[in-house]
């Protein structure tokens, strides 16, 4: 069987794209944050449902900019607690130090990725002064928002949909309605890319001025006229054009990328439609392997980020590695493991750090493949041989 290129994203940027980028830089005079960036953001709001997007500099950015924002719009204190998945991507977590927040880790399932629903109850018994939970819907799972509502109903809620564009709740929300937010990633391996860049799509109209001011340095001017006259009037002796009424950093975007974003929105739909057909392939593949893999969920919420696989054991990881390795097929971790285990984490004591089982199996036993549009009939034809070969041989 000959070798297929297959790796975790393909080159998404079309000729006809990069016509259109620079049919822009040769028409346009205007290349910093202007009115194609507004129109990429209005355009992303009526895709998300969401009253307001903010679009900025990364899905990391997006990620400590939202949590900044709910610091200083909700009187959220130094020493708070938050309540974060143990598996995530350090820039999830990353925002709750930096703004001198208390993180308090969560198990994850092994059925979705997700926080673990079932260890919501044993949280709460710890820590029942839980002031906000940041969920993370990894690889395209749905993180079920309605049952962390209902277990802490008086925190506060926000989403990181960074690897799940599309991803939706039983009523088919792309963005909760309850939450406070949710961020997005177009990184060059996600859903859509714009190179770099993500989204922050709220409908809370003050915390979205409150954010439109800190991503550009804090400037009042940056907020909705509303607000700015507002601003003008309280301080009528500062020029108002260099008004700072917020702590700011430069986190915007520019036009072409957002020329690109509003060229590959055209086809996001298309491209979730085609990951999760593909998920749907390979699920029903490995739900065949039980004693080798961890079997996860296949729902209609999802929107596929990767084909995840996490072993039984340590065996069975080695005999996969080795079949990715021969049919040059570019593989990764499963995310970043559990988080408590990194480096950026060894002076951070987590009370609960023993019983986090299940991010323990993904970091030991945890990798994943890339899936997009580009991966079709061939390329899952050869992974029904690559998981056969890997039966045959754990069974000798």
């Amino acid at each position: 069987m000959g070798k297929l290129s297959w790796l975790l994203m393909d080159n998404a940027i079309t000729l006809k794209q990069k016509i259109k980028l620079a049919y822009f830089v040769l028409t346009s005079n205007k290349f910093t944050n202007g009115p194609k960036v507004r129109e990429f953001e209005n355009v992303w709001s009526k895709w998300a449902g969401s009253k307001h997007s903010l679009f900025v500099s990364s899905g990391s950015t997006a990620n400590f900019l939202l949590i900044a924002a709910i610091k200083e719009k909700y009187g959220l204190a130094d020493g708070d607690k938050v309540l974060v998945p143990a598996c995530t991507w350090m820039t999830s977590v990353a925002p709750i130090f930096q703004n001198k927040l208390t993180p308090i880790f969560i198990d994850i399932s092994l059925n979705d990725y997700c926080i673990d629903t079932e260890d919501l109850f044993k949280i709460k018994e710890i820590h029942p002064d839980i002031k906000l939970v940041f969920t993370t819907h990894l690889l395209g799972f749905h993180s079920d928002i309605e049952k962390i509502r209902e277990v802490f109903p008086d925190a506060l809620v926000a989403e990181d949909s960074c690897e799940a564009h599309g991803v939706t709740d039983d009523m088919g929300n792309r963005m909760n309605p309850n939450s406070l937010g949710a961020t997005f990633s177009f990184y060059f391996g996600h859903h859509i890319t714009t190179i770099e860049g993500g989204f922050i799509s709220t409908n809370d109209s003050e915390l979205y001025d409150l954010m439109r001011m800190k991503r550009s340095h804090g400037l009042a001017r940056e907020a909705s006229p509303e607000t700015y006259k507002k601003y003008q009037e309280l301080y009528p002796e500062i020029i108002p054009t260099f008004l700072f009424v917020t702590d700011g950093f430069n986190f915007r975007n520019d036009e072409l990328s957002a020329v690109l974003g509003l060229e590959q929105i055209k086809n996001l739909n298309k491209f979730i439609d085609i990951r999760n057909e593909n998920y749907r392939k390979y699920h029903k593949l490995i739900k065949n392997l039980p004693d080798l893999f961890y079997v996860p969920y296949c729902e209609n919420t999802m929107s596929s980020f990767t084909l995840p696989f996490v072993c039984k054991d340590r065996k069975v990881y080695n005999l996969l590695i080795e079949k990715f390795k021969k049919y040059n097929i570019e593989y990764r971790p499963l995310v970043a493991g559990n988080l408590l285990k990194q480096p950026f984490l060894k002076n951070y004591k987590f009370e609960y750090d023993k019983e986090v089982f299940n991010a323990d199996i993904i970091h030991e036993l945890g990798i994943y493949i890339g899936n997009s549009q580009f991966i079709g009939k061939k390329h899952l034809s050869l992974l029904e041989n690559i998981l056969l070969e890997v039966k045959q041989n754990a069974q000798n």
